[in-house]
């Protein structure tokens, strides 16, 4: 093993770090179980706040094993530090091995207490109970050292009490994975999503106008503090057959002389991935739109805004895009242009340079692209 190699071995990082904590502080604390070889307190790079946490180097790997054993949780400055293994590997980071997640948990469960729960199933590269300002969010993550530490928690955890609240424990899953999940669960529904039935509707109506089209679990009318009808409502049927007919057949109709939307019913985190897929959806496609040449546009007169800008350049060829710069609703003098082709903008920029648009004459340039 190279020098180099040995002493990302012996690399521990802190964190949770209070603001205040110094460099010489903390070399001063772990000095005391053997040499240090360096410590480094991560800052933002222009106000050099302290980020929250750090990366200390032993010389030997059985003083940071000690210093990990001894200080983890350790308060300094009032906040107790977290320790854990440098781990510089970003695949083991990302893939899964070892990662088991953990939800339902009682606001009281800090770092520590999750920590002391868990370590008897194997070692510990990582955990953390996810907090704001409020405190514990009730979730947290805890990192094996290998997948068959994380089975035996899983196995052994999953269900059981923790300060009176029944935790679930099971595998980390990437972003990826909870959203293709999330797609596979949509093409299975069984409950859908219905409104614009106006305020006349009740459970047991909209039950009689559902039921047809199979067994219901469960219907509901959502309902104000007067029990008015809010004009959506929900309904659970036995079999995805069944709910799959109910939106194909309903989807559209008219009751009571309202057209009724009819879907399937969404969870909070489908609807958030929906539309952030959406979103990213729409962005490619802009950014695609301006695949050719974008014309950086300056010394623009007060009065062209971008219909007018692209009224002028339209002659030259396809525009995907005009967008004159505002600031509190007054041009900044200057915008952008995007043509379809190099062809197009070449010739706008050439006839068009110095010409003069209301009171000035236009400078035009090439967008430098990032």
């Amino acid at each position: 093993m190279n020098v180099a190699a040995k002493y990302r071995m012996a690399s521990l990082y802190v964190g949770d770090l209070h603001a205040d904590v110094t460099e010489d502080l903390l070399f001063r604390k772990f000095s005391t179980v053997g040499p240090v070889l360096s410590i480094r307190i991560c800052r933002d790079q222009v106000t050099r706040r302290s980020l929250g946490y750090a990366y200390v180097n032993f010389l030997q790997l059985a003083d940071a094993q000690k210093a990990l054993d001894t200080m983890n949780f350790d308060i300094i400055k009032g906040k107790s530090i977290r320790l854990m293994w440098s781990q510089r590997d970003a695949y083991l980071r990302r893939s899964g091995i070892g990662n088991v997640f953990i939800k339902n948990l009682d606001k009281s469960i800090d770092n520590k207490t999750l920590y002391e729960h868990f370590s008897a199933f194997g070692k510990i590269l990582s955990s953390k109970v996810m907090s704001d300002d409020q405190g514990s969010k009730g979730y947290a993550f805890v990192h094996f050292q290998n997948q068959s530490a994380a089975d035996r928690a899983i196995e052994e955890m999953n269900g059981k009490l923790l300060k009176g609240c029944k935790v679930f424990v099971g595998r980390f899953k990437n972003r990826k994975d909870r959203e293709a999940e999330l797609r596979s669960k949509a093409s299975e529904f069984t409950n859908i999503y219905i409104k614009n039935f106006g305020g006349e509707m009740d459970d047991e109506r909209l039950k009689d106008v559902f039921s047809k089209y199979g067994k219901t679990l469960s219907v509901k009318v959502m309902t104000d503090s007067s029990g008015k009808s809010k004009g959506f409502g929900f309904v659970s049927f036995d079999s995805h057959e069944a709910a799959k007919k109910a939106v194909e057949e309903m989807n559209g109709r008219d009751i009571n002389g309202q057209l009724i939307f009819v879907g399937r019913a969404q969870k909070k985190v489908e609807r958030q991935a929906e539309l952030k897929q959406m979103f990213e959806q729409l962005k490619r496609e802009r950014i695609r739109g301006c695949q050719g040449v974008k014309l950086y546009i300056k010394n623009l007169d007060d009065t062209i805004d971008d219909e007018k800008l692209r009224n002028e350049f339209s002659s030259f060829g396809s525009i995907s895009r005009v967008k004159v710069m505002q600031e509190e609703g007054q041009s900044k003098g200057f915008g952008l242009i995007c043509f379809s082709s190099p062809e197009d903008a070449t010739k706008a920029m050439t006839e068009m340079n110095g010409r003069i648009l209301g009171s000035k004459p236009l400078s035009i340039a090439l967008a430098q692209r990032h």
